[in-house]
């Protein structure tokens, strides 16, 4: 059994009922879900903002059948990969797995899943709906909380919680 830290995004339509889909579907495994975050495209594409969410799950799947269950629910979303960082239906990303019997964070340097996730500590969008998850997270060691403080301070700002009406039409 493992813990898994997944941070979900989309920016495209149906962008909301994409998020709440991944929600759905790790229904039964689900420890906590953060609220819905706007906020700023990531990478230097011009594109609208982003939703983002935090889900914490607890599961039996190793982690390469994670990744590619969230791959799945990527492409049922109609995800297309065309642009490095661009707009996207559904995005699943791993940020980080612990071992439920050992309590020991899982590295792996894998070319097709990097546990933990490389750009996280540098990722308002995945910090601050983490805390909001979970306030006592700790990556790498380090408070999550200590993490979201070395952002830039416009960084961490641009993160709000998402209106009802944000990220129905990208």
């Amino acid at each position: 059994m493992i813990r898994a830290v997944l941070s979900i995004g989309a920016n495209m339509d149906r962008a909301r009922e994409n998020l709440t889909g991944v929600q759905a579907f790790f229904a039964d495994e689900l420890v906590a879900a953060s609220k819905i975050y706007a906020t700023p495209p990531w990478g230097g594409v011009e594109q609208g903002d982003f939703l983002n969410a935090v889900l914490i799950v607890d599961t039996s799947r190793t982690p390469m059948e994670l990744l590619e269950a969230g791959w799945k629910l990527e492409n049922d979303a109609g995800r297309v990969r065309e642009i490095h960082w661009g707009p996207r239906a559904l995005d699943v990303d791993i940020v980080q797995v612990t071992d439920k019997d050992t309590g020991e964070e899982i590295i792996s340097d894998d070319s097709t899943l990097t546990l933990p996730h490389p750009w996280a500590t540098e990722r308002a969008f995945v910090l601050v709906p983490w805390l909001d998850a979970d306030p006592d997270a700790e990556l790498g060691g380090v408070r999550v909380a200590a993490l979201v403080d070395k952002l830039a301070p416009e960084d961490v700002n641009a993160v709000r919680l998402a209106d009802s009406a944000d990220g129905e039409e990208a």
